[in-house]
């Protein structure tokens, strides 16, 4: 642990690159070998948009690296947040700690208040507006929900009192689980199951991206399952019977321009058409 720990603290820019191409494209070619869904689409020109903010993502984080940076070295520095105050323990655990609790400040706490919010709804309505999910929707963000998602992040950091090696780590996790949830991949449901007591599978994932309520509101974890089952917001609904996209803006065309997605958080809000029966 020790060893892995000094890589991630120390990880180069390159290294961290590569986790985000290759994943990509291990996932991309997965999905062409062993789909979900037989989705009638050009799987380029889909991606196009999808990548472009997968790229404006990577410059926002990248601009504000230095306040994670230091963030991390005070906390640490003054001994400072949960994982600090608590007993001495192992390394693995102190790590396991970090990249649990920066999880639930970092992805479910901040996922859960773009549902709740109305005006964050209609930022995080970008990437629930993909009606063909696939692993290139997992960083299909408006580069203001970047913002937002940063300052969650940046906020857990501080809480949480985690090091930048532990920073590193989960942002890293962070990425390869978020484009395996959204992968257009079909498992065995027993293994996706079994997964899902511990972390958040690619069904359990996809339920969230169900055009209707009360799915839509549910299943916010984006590497451990526990913060939806300890919150109870964790729901099941039959994969095969799942529709992507937003029931209230389910115009394709739009939901695939470039240029309607950048205008989209500035529509009006539309009220949930009704609620999905389960």
């Amino acid at each position: 642990m020790e060893t892995i720990f000094n890589y991630f603290e120390t990880i180069p820019t390159a290294h961290r690159s590569l986790i985000l191409v290759g994943g990509i494209t291990f996932f991309w070619l997965l999905e062409g070998a062993i789909p979900l869904f037989k989705f009638d689409y050009k799987k380029w020109k889909h991606a196009v948009p999808n990548l472009f903010f997968t790229l404006t993502t990577i410059i926002i984080n990248f601009a504000l690296a230095f306040l994670l940076l230091k963030t991390a070295d005070w906390v640490q520095a003054n001994n400072f947040g949960i994982i600090n105050w608590l007993p001495e323990m192992p390394l693995w655990l102190y790590v396991v700690l970090g990249v649990l609790f920066l999880d639930f400040f970092g992805a479910y706490l901040a996922h859960y208040t773009e549902h709740k919010i109305k005006p964050l709804w209609m930022v995080h309505l970008v990437h629930h507006s993909d009606h063909k999910v696939d692993t290139t929707t997992a960083n299909r963000h408006h580069p203001i929900e970047s913002v937002i998602r940063f300052a969650f992040t940046l906020i857990g950091v501080f809480l949480v009192g985690t090091p930048i090696a532990i920073v590193f780590m989960y942002q890293s996790m962070s990425l390869v689980f978020t484009q395996f949830t959204h992968a257009n991949i079909k498992m065995s449901p027993k293994v996706d199951k079994f997964l899902s007591y511990f972390i958040v599978s690619p069904d359990m994932h996809k339920v969230h991206h169900h055009n209707m309520l009360p799915y839509t509101d549910s299943n916010y974890g984006n590497i451990f399952s526990i913060w939806d089952r300890i919150f109870g917001t964790y729901l099941e609904f039959d994969r095969e019977k799942i529709v992507y996209g937003v029931d209230t803006f389910p115009d394709e065309v739009k939901n695939s321009s470039l240029k309607e997605l950048l205008k989209q958080p500035f529509q009006g809000y539309r009220k949930p058409t009704g609620v999905e029966e389960g």
